[in-house]
């Protein structure tokens, strides 16, 4: 029997970039040329910035089993749960990102260039901020987003000497938007179809 194999341009390697948009913002149109997106994300979709480790996207199905007194066996399975995260620990320390980790904040901008203070407060609960987020491989042939976002991770933030840096926590949920699925992905060339 020949051994499988798996040529090299299949691979997917490497962190990618993340974006962030408004609830409710157009998806890429996700046009490919030469094997690659050339669209570029829409102008509402901001770039997030540099990640400790990457990202990992961990989609899960739960499923039980429908049993009966007659058989040890299950007769079915159907499915019960399903849940998607995006985990990752962002870079760029700001007040922006941190309102975002945070589910939106109160954000208050005082004085100009080298005088500008930024204060931030969390929202009431039950008033926290849905959003979208997307994911694009470095070599431009996998684009994945999730339509209506939580982020639970809270925000730990850890303050220790260099070459450590303080980095902001990411555990985002994925909910069922009203008129979408939860998130949605493409990709681009024959070798990853």
């Amino acid at each position: 029997m020949p051994t499988p194999t798996l040529p090299a341009q299949a691979l997917l390697t490497d962190p990618g970039w993340l974006f962030w948009a408004p609830l409710g913002s157009t998806l890429p149109t996700n046009t490919v040329v030469g094997s690659v997106f050339t669209d570029a994300w829409p102008v509402a979709w901001i770039p997030l910035g540099l990640t400790e480790s990457g990202t990992d996207i961990d989609l899960s199905t739960t499923a039980s089993p429908i049993l009966a007194a007659e058989y040890v066996e299950p007769i079915a399975y159907r499915t019960t749960a399903r849940e998607g995260t995006l985990t990752f620990m962002l870079k760029a320390f700001t007040a922006a990102n941190l309102s975002k980790a945070l589910n939106g904040s109160t954000q208050v901008v005082t004085g100009t260039t080298t005088t500008t203070m930024t204060t931030i407060a969390p929202l009431p609960i039950g008033s926290e901020v849905r959003a979208m987020f997307g994911y694009e491989s470095l070599d431009g042939t996998f684009r994945w987003w999730g339509n209506q976002c939580f982020n639970d991770a809270g925000a730990k933030l850890s303050f220790n000497k260099a070459p450590a840096n303080t980095n902001i926590p990411f555990s985002v949920k994925l909910e069922r938007p009203a008129s979408a699925m939860p998130w949605g992905g493409a990709t681009a060339g024959v070798l990853r179809a």
